[in-house]
């Protein structure tokens, strides 16, 4: 989807048919109460990190916090999701592949590897939410923390600019 813009907007008019992307009004209120919502997940991650016993719902909370971070973005460029492949989607159209929005945020801008820390966080998310085993070691879990509160941060100063 990164190198395919056609396969893309077909992925999104897809979505958008199925009425899990639509339009929205501007609503800064609702992008500033999802970077709340998604430091809130944060804070529960950092009260409970020490507890290796629960490393599964560290990563269910860790993935929620990014994801909360996903709406905001995609909130503050006036789209809403039901759906996170969806979501997924207009980050990577909204943030990654238009060379004017890769020139105006430069560092900030959401690139390949924070859309595959999307990815791979919803899918061990799943994994941890469903799965009868418990296969998170402190490093995976440890490695994910700083991926997230990375891509927290950059999204909160995205909305704010």
């Amino acid at each position: 989807m990164f190198l395919d813009g056609k396969y893309l907007e077909k992925e999104i008019t897809f979505f958008t048919n199925k009425k899990h992307i639509y339009n929205i009004q501007e609503n800064k209120e609702l992008v500033m109460s999802h970077i709340k919502k998604a430091r809130h997940n944060l804070e529960f991650y950092k009260l409970n990190k020490n507890n290796a016993k629960f490393n599964d719902w560290l990563i269910v909370t860790l993935y929620y916090a990014l994801y909360h971070s996903a709406l905001a973005l995609i909130t503050n460029k006036n789209y809403s999701s039901k759906n996170h492949y969806a979501t997924i989607l207009i980050l990577i159209k909204e943030y990654s592949i238009t060379e004017d929005e890769a020139n105006l945020i430069n560092e900030l801008s959401i690139n390949k590897e924070d859309a595959e820390l999307y990815t791979t966080l919803k899918d061990d998310r799943h994994d941890a939410s469903y799965a009868t085993s418990i296969k998170f070691d402190k490093e995976k879990v440890k490695d994910y923390e700083n991926k997230v509160i990375g891509f927290i941060n950059k999204a909160e100063e995205l909305v704010s600019s």
